[in-house]
């Protein structure tokens, strides 16, 4: 099957030019692009890396802004988002495209596989690996409120500017409202599991803790803009619960089953983490301003899902 030009986009807030160069080396030692692809990796930092492939857009600093950017540069008929930390599998493009999508579908959602934590990896690495945590099979699985997480989705380009692209002043959570919007719009998404890139986890406890309340900030956002999506927990049953998880993790330590242990340690912070999350604004690290589209100054109408 011939599949159709796509234009790749990936952004990054990398600490250094080496860093930078990395992703980019890696995104071309593993895409399988042809002449009518392209590949922007959007340094969000500006970092003044210069590189054919690498677009500077440190004025509003979130991955949201770097894609938007990212994406007005090429013109192909469908765009691939990606992340920093995933490595493209083999066939990964060819993979999304069969079945070739319907006129109707705006998303397709390619898998997310975390990268197998090896036997001396740290907790956070275990934890991350145990829980699955960037898996696009959990978020494809919320019913109504299912989406596709950037780390692995493609949009077809003309629905992706019929609503005005993600909204670029947010931190988090521009993924679900994209495809919320785009649904709202009458476009179908379609999970494509075959098309696989691989996650790299979290490092250290403070990374993944981090990781965790920043999507909390999203969760928040979207609770508000989108009633009745990503409900809130309840504290008083939240700690029951994680003081619970914690004493079964005390118990596994003390049996010597340190995966066990790793999952009921973690499992209380994390989730308190991503709870207090949603208290806090879903805002960016700002070195100028940026007006949003219409589509994110308005509230959304759950009602015209």
């Amino acid at each position: 099957m011939q599949r159709p030009a796509v234009d790749v986009v990936v952004p990054v807030a990398a600490a250094n030019g080496t860093e930078l160069g990395a992703v980019v080396a890696r995104l071309r030692a593993t895409l399988a692009l042809r002449p009518d692809d392209t590949l922007t990796v959007v340094d969000n930092r500006g970092l003044g890396v210069r590189d054919p492939d690498v677009v500077v857009a440190p004025e509003v600093r979130t991955s949201y802004y770097a894609r938007n950017r990212g994406a007005a540069r090429g013109t192909a008929d469908w765009l691939l988002f990606l992340d920093a930390d995933v490595t493209p599998t083999a066939g990964l493009l060819e993979a999304l495209f069969e079945p070739r999508p319907e006129p109707s579908v705006g998303v397709l959602a390619g898998a997310i596989a975390d990268l197998p934590a090896a036997p001396d990896a740290g907790i956070a690495v275990r934890f991350a690996s145990s829980k699955r945590a960037m898996s696009q099979e959990t978020v494809l699985a919320h019913g109504p409120w299912s989406f596709a997480q950037t780390a692995n989705a493609a949009v077809r380009r003309s629905a992706f500017t019929a609503v005005g692209g993600f909204c670029p002043g947010v931190r988090s959570g521009g993924d679900a409202d994209l495809c919320w919007r785009l649904r709202a719009a009458g476009w179908a998404l379609e999970s494509r599991p075959e098309a696989r890139v691989v996650h790299t986890n979290r490092d250290r406890v403070s990374g993944l803790l981090a990781q965790r309340f920043r999507h909390g900030t999203g969760a928040g956002w979207l609770a508000s803009r989108w009633p009745g999506a990503l409900p809130a927990r309840r504290w008083p049953g939240l700690l029951r619960w994680g003081l619970a998880r914690a004493f079964a993790g005390a118990g596994a330590l003390a049996r010597g089953d340190r995966d066990a242990a790793v999952l009921g340690l973690l499992d209380g912070p994390a989730v308190w983490a991503f709870e207090l999350g949603r208290r806090v604004p879903n805002r960016p690290l700002r070195r100028g301003a940026v007006r949003p589209p219409p589509a994110c100054r308005q509230q959304a109408n759950a009602g015209t899902r």
